[in-house]
């Protein structure tokens, strides 16, 4: 139940990988000769398989270690080949530590960022965005799918918004690439972030999608010593990890639309009997959301203790990057959660190989571990006898 954290790697996905550790072992940059040429060969037929995912051309596919150096690269190097025409970068307060921690970065260095507000549900206010933007405004970061909430921002309608300022629009897709359809051309994205562990493919690989026309996009290097990657990622190519995040987005696009239908389903379902419950609070948009996110809040309880009832249950307090901290989570507190009840929140997420039979599973031990915390509650007793 936390697949939003990662995902096991899909069978056919290590099958397709296996030849390239042992037996097609050649650097891919090696051009001299004939193990070199197989391993370019097999970089090639996975770029152009991740392009395919998301209808962009494979010459404007980076590879990069995943979206967390892919969000780095976009933002400090928009922020360097623009700072002649402006200095200022827009946001929203609900973004991965990635992107914010990057923000914070860049306006030590002398840049200004403006981070939009959400509403209850975590969407952005789009006239908000209209009157944030400015002539000094070169960049615009928004991610597609909130990878706690799961709430989806409407990237097609932000994607008009910045084309018509002239604006370059970027997006963190970790969430939704490969579980939803995504289409850089018709939501007019300028570059995405995607990495592969998030829908079956092996972890430590990803991409950075730069739109190459209408308009040309460029991004100043973040890595130096080497000219692959044409020159924007400098660095050996993980091969193997090439070839498992290809097949990855083959396998997604084949199977994206049932697999969506399938998760909705799943998902409305556990939603429909943990609100059953008193004192419950969906965090997020109820229909506008990721198809296999669930997020929760048990008032009068908290979360170390549900986490400790269910241990035979994989589940997360929110982003997995953040899981060690103490301190409530920045995304609840944006969509206005007072800090007892982001204390009682937990995140559930499943996917291609979660069966109905654990969802139902899952169902039965949380309401039943919510019942018992509960029943220890001196507050929660307090207030069933209208004493509070």
């Amino acid at each position: 139940m936390d697949y939003n954290a990662t995902t096991p790697t899909d069978p056919k996905v290590l099958e397709a990988m296996m030849p390239y550790f042992c037996e097609v072992y050649g650097n891919a940059s090696s051009s001299n000769h004939k193990f070199g040429w197989e391993a370019e060969e097999a970089v090639s037929k996975a770029r152009k398989q991740v392009a395919d995912l998301i209808g962009a051309r494979p010459t404007e596919i980076v590879f990069t270690a995943g979206s967390t150096e892919s969000n780095n690269i976009s933002i400090k190097g928009v922020a360097e080949t623009y700072s002649e025409k402006g200095n200022h970068i827009i946001t929203c307060t609900t973004e991965h530590k990635a992107i914010l921690e990057t923000c914070e970065y860049l306006e030590q260095h002398g840049y200004d960022v403006t981070y939009l507000k959400v509403d209850e549900t975590g969407l952005i206010d789009l006239e908000e965005l209209k009157k944030a933007i400015t002539d000094k405004t070169i960049l615009v970061s928004i991610m597609s799918g909130n990878n706690e909430i799961g709430t989806l921002q409407p990237i097609e309608e932000i994607g008009k918004i910045c084309k018509e300022s002239g604006v370059i629009f970027h997006s963190d897709a970790t969430q939704t690439a490969g579980k939803i359809p995504v289409d850089v051309e018709k939501m007019g994205i300028d570059l995405m972030s995607i990495s592969a562990h998030k829908f079956y493919g092996p972890k430590g690989i990803g991409a950075l999608y730069i739109r190459s026309k209408n308009p040309r996009v460029k991004v100043s290097k973040q890595t130096h010593g080497g000219s692959q990657e044409k020159g924007m990622r400098s660095g050996t190519l993980n091969v193997p990890g090439i070839v498992g995040f290809g097949k990855a987005c083959e396998l997604s696009k084949e199977e994206l639309l049932t697999e969506m239908e399938r998760e909705i389903k799943l998902r409305d379902k556990m939603i429909d009997e943990f609100m059953k419950l008193e004192n419950v609070y969906l965090n997020g948009h109820r229909t506008k959301r990721l198809p296999n996110n669930i997020n929760l809040s048990f008032e009068f309880t908290d979360t170390d203790s549900l986490i400790a009832g269910m241990k035979d249950i994989a589940i997360s307090t929110g982003s997995a990057c953040t899981s060690a901290s103490a301190a409530p989570s920045h995304v609840l507190t944006a969509i206005g959660r007072e800090n007892d009840i982001a204390r009682s929140t937990i995140r559930m997420s499943f996917g291609r190989f979660t069966t109905e039979e654990e969802i139902d599973y899952a169902i039965n031990r949380l309401v039943e571990t919510v019942n018992n915390l509960r029943k220890d509650s001196p507050v929660y007793k307090m207030v069933k006898e209208g004493i509070v």
